[in-house]
């Protein structure tokens, strides 16, 4: 009678830690498939970037150091990308993409102010297209960042609330960091004056 309750038992405990580790790895595989949903949105913003550089270019001959700084500012994010993409939730990785895409944001700021000087710029199909393509997929980063950033927060906490914290340590479940870009302007309170 002790052997059958000492299998039941045994038997309990190994589909209480089977549930748990299949719940860590489709947490994880939830993350990563979210960064795959960023890695689509930001691959469709950086091949927008070059044609929309290609049209200011005829417009912007006195702004080259802008044109040039939102080139290597898109190379800095292709490359911090690419370190993301090979590792999803890695602090680094992340910390490498946020910094780039934050450099990327202030270039094509720049890059828009001073196109809002030139009226021909303006209205040049081409460049009202892109504009609207730009912010579009501007708005599905956004989504997709989110979609990620929650992904990884219910991963991390899958993997650090008990009991499932004591498989997640054997098993090699490390943390994984949250993709924040900062953006200055969003953060600072409007300033008013009378």
């Amino acid at each position: 009678m002790t052997l059958v309750v000492l299998v039941v038992i045994a038997a309990i405990a190994l589909f209480w830690g089977v549930g748990i580790y299949n719940g860590l790895i489709t947490a994880r595989n939830a993350f990563k498939n979210a960064f795959a949903q960023i890695d689509v949105q930001l691959t469709r913003r950086y091949d927008l970037i070059p044609n929309l550089v290609e049209v200011a270019k005829g417009y912007l001959k006195h702004e080259r150091e802008t044109l040039e700084a939102v080139i290597q500012a898109r190379a800095a994010a292709v490359s911090g990308l690419a370190a993301a993409k090979a590792a999803p939730g890695d602090a680094a990785a992340m910390a490498q993409l946020g910094s780039a895409e934050t450099g990327l944001a202030g270039a094509l700021s720049r890059l828009m102010v001073v196109a809002e000087a030139y009226p021909d710029l303006k209205a040049n199909q081409n460049m009202m297209q892109l504009t609207e393509e730009l912010t579009s997929t501007e708005n599905r980063i956004a989504f997709a960042r989110q979609a990620y950033n929650d992904s990884v927060m219910a991963y991390n906490n899958k993997r650090e609330v008990f009991p499932s914290n004591l498989l997640a340590g054997m098993f090699g479940f490390v943390a994984a960091a949250l993709l924040e870009i900062t953006e200055p302007a969003k953060r600072e309170a409007p300033k008013v004056s009378f």
